[in-house]
């Protein structure tokens, strides 16, 4: 029996369980279980339902059992910043409040912005971690043992070990980006208690043990919990098949992540004017990159035509609309959570002096035309911060699929565009763990499986195409 490993991928929007492998020399990966998630009012903030997300886990993880399919390990990944605050014996202190809730708006100037970024690498969004733990009640810092991000925290009900891992631990502006490891001086200006952070974290592929034996009774096997890069972002990027340091990356779902990988971060002045982040890689990497709004703002389209288009659907209605050529900024934060994306939308090509669109076609073309600007501007700028002359995009993740903005994004890159694979952070996840078992080499060896063993489609420019 080949070994496999179990990779949990939770998404803002949904989940899945997903088993990778080596299978007759090829690397596979086959989903077997999928959950819906998404935020929720709950005594006045957007809250994630922690308890919800838990039994999906313990859900999934049964059907390996039913599918006689014993993973090896099991590792969690999900999106950034948000975290709990947990007690002594592990439990939450308070609701897990989502990042798209308002509750920073009112301690975003506390900090230098200027400082900050210097002391963390980390670009300016009112979701940024320190940010969220400047508005929590002092008295439940006090009282807490343990910050432990969202996977951190499904790691420590897995394995009942706590820990943080480094990808996470990197997103929230709490560490420094050369040591990588708690900066200290950010945490003392943000009033942030040090004995949360107990010790530095651990790097992906770290094993914190086995399942908890009350888990393991539960699912009907035991197995290693091995961490991940936790970071979605960060599992993703493991997942691009680039052969040389001359491609940018663009890891495209609800958040479209745009950079690259380097040695060491960028933390200059220009790198903070131009809006890009340093996070944390696989093996100590940083991953210098863009945030831009991404497939959200489709979405929320998708969810305000009540559902009755298909994300492949909505690609062909934005060929149909192709004429209209106006655009929105996919980095102002004015789309991040928006009443009615569609209205903000034609609010902001108003305020403009653009014409509105006419037509869903022309808002989902302006929309997949915004996005293709957005990236071709950060790759230019992505050069200008580190000398390189980028030659192609890989994208990975949900996005790949929408061939229409692929082939924009090539258009007005002016470089070939290599789309896939499509469960780019489920795959990422699973690497680590197959790396940490011994099942792969390392990354680069990963990376060479993903080439053969994976669709890839190729999109390139079309000439006058910018």
């Amino acid at each position: 029996m080949n070994t496999a490993v179990l990779a949990i991928d939770i998404g803002a929007s949904s989940g899945r369980h997903m088993l990778g492998q080596i299978e007759d020399g090829k690397l596979t990966l086959k989903e077997i279980y999928r959950f819906p998630n998404g935020a929720e009012k709950k005594n006045g903030h957007l809250c994630w339902n922690h308890r919800a997300l838990w039994e999906h886990i313990l859900a999934g993880m049964k059907k390996c059992a039913e599918l006689g399919v014993i993973p090896a390990s099991v590792g969690v990944d999900t999106w950034g910043v948000d975290y709990v605050l947990v007690d002594e014996n592990g439990r939450m202190l308070s609701d897990g409040i989502a990042y798209r809730d308002d509750r920073t708006q009112t301690v975003l100037d506390k900090l230098p912005e200027e400082m900050l970024y210097r002391e963390t690498g980390i670009a300016k969004q009112s979701f940024n971690t320190v940010y969220q733990l400047m508005t929590e009640p002092k008295e439940r810092l006090q009282k807490a043992h343990r910050l432990l991000f969202t996977p951190d925290y499904f790691h420590y009900l897995l394995s009942e070990k706590m820990a943080n891992e480094y990808t996470i631990a990197s997103t929230g502006a709490l560490l420094d980006p050369s040591t990588r490891s708690w900066n200290t001086e950010v945490l003392r200006m943000a009033e942030i208690p040090e004995t949360l952070f107990p010790e530095a974290p651990k790097m992906p592929g770290t094993l914190l043990g086995n399942l908890r034996p009350e888990v393991a009774a539960e699912v009907g096997f035991t197995c290693d919990v091995i961490l991940p890069a936790s970071h979605d972002t960060g599992s993703a990027y493991m997942a691009v098949p680039a052969r040389d340091g001359q491609a940018a990356y663009l890891s495209s779902g609800t958040w479209s992540l745009l950079g690259t990988e380097l040695d060491e971060p960028v933390a200059t002045e220009k790198a903070r004017r131009s809006g890009f982040t340093n996070e944390g890689g696989y093996q100590g990497k940083i991953r210098l990159l863009r945030n831009i709004m991404g497939l959200w703002m489709l979405q929320c389209i998708r969810r305000e035509e009540n559902e009755r288009y298909s994300f492949a659907e909505m690609a062909e209605l934005a060929l149909q609309g192709a004429g209209y050529p106006y655009t929105v900024d996919a980095m102002d934060n004015r789309f991040l959570a928006p009443e009615n994306m569609t209205a903000e939308i034609r609010t902001a090509l108003r305020e403009a002096g653009n014409p509105e669109p006419a037509s869903l076609p022309e808002l989902l073309a302006c929309v997949n035309r915004s996005l293709a600007k957005c990236y071709a501007d950060g790759i230019r700028e992505l050069s200008a911060l580190t000398g390189k002359n980028y030659t192609s995009l890989n994208i990975v993740g949900g996005g790949c699929n929408n061939r229409v903005l692929n082939q924009w994004t090539a258009d007005a890159t002016g470089l070939p565009v290599f789309a896939g694979p499509g469960e780019g952070t489920a795959l990422g996840n699973a690497i680590a763990q197959l790396i940490a078992l011994g099942e792969l080499k390392d990354l680069s060896h990963a990376r060479e499986h993903i080439r053969a063993d994976f669709e890839l489609k190729t999109f390139m420019p079309k000439e006058n195409g910018k």
